[in-house]
């Protein structure tokens, strides 16, 4: 990973974008090379993802600056909506402290970021109407959700090896009456057991 942050293409560093309450630097410098990473779900298999900096540069350096970090480590994945998306990285599930929020690279919100979020898409979650609410959430893409996603939620990748494992996690089906999918307190939640990059 040294080696992607060594290229030194794009700093992630403000750039204007980010507002009053957000991050407003990352550690991470990022190039316009896709980076490949690893998402390794206990008991379920690894997951293949390629991330786009060009598009979404500073949702990429946050994503792997928490990669690194080791902050995805055992957290878990606490809704999984049939035909819809699968969501993790929430730091309260598991005892961990919040990160900051980041600019939401995303139409909506003033970033030309054409990502769609088709089937396997790998997208930031965010807090209802606030636009510049995401951290460390993420969601995966079940089915074609470019009508619902598209140009309000920021796209910053795409699943390209693992799908059947997503498939295996989305069996477990919804449990308990919510509509959106969220997982009860107490229900079996798959774990990421890591997340790690894997470019060379």
């Amino acid at each position: 990973m040294r080696k992607i942050l060594s290229l030194l293409l794009i700093t992630v560093m403000a750039l204007g974008l980010i507002g009053c309450g957000t991050v407003n630097e990352t550690s991470a410098t990022i190039g316009t090379e896709h980076i490949k990473a690893e998402i390794v779900f206990r008991d379920y298999g690894t997951v293949k993802v390629e991330l786009y900096p060009e598009k979404a540069p500073i949702t990429v350096a946050n994503f792997v600056n928490l990669v690194e970090s080791g902050f995805y480590d055992g957290t878990l994945i606490h809704r999984i909506q049939t035909n819809f998306v699968i969501q993790g990285g929430d730091p309260k599930r598991v005892g961990k402290e919040p990160v900051p929020t980041i600019k939401g690279e995303f139409a909506n919100n003033g970033v030309a970021n054409d990502l769609q979020h088709t089937r396997g898409a790998l997208s930031m979650a965010r807090n209802g109407v606030d636009y510049d609410s995401a951290s460390s959430q993420f969601f995966i893409c079940i089915g074609d959700c470019r009508k619902s996603l598209d140009g309000d939620y920021a796209c910053f990748g795409y699943v390209t090896e693992g799908m059947n494992v997503i498939d295996k996690i989305v069996a477990l089906g919804p449990q308990g009456d919510s509509r959106m999918g969220v997982l009860p307190e107490g229900s079996k939640m798959p774990v990421i057991e890591t997340i790690r990059i894997i470019n060379n």
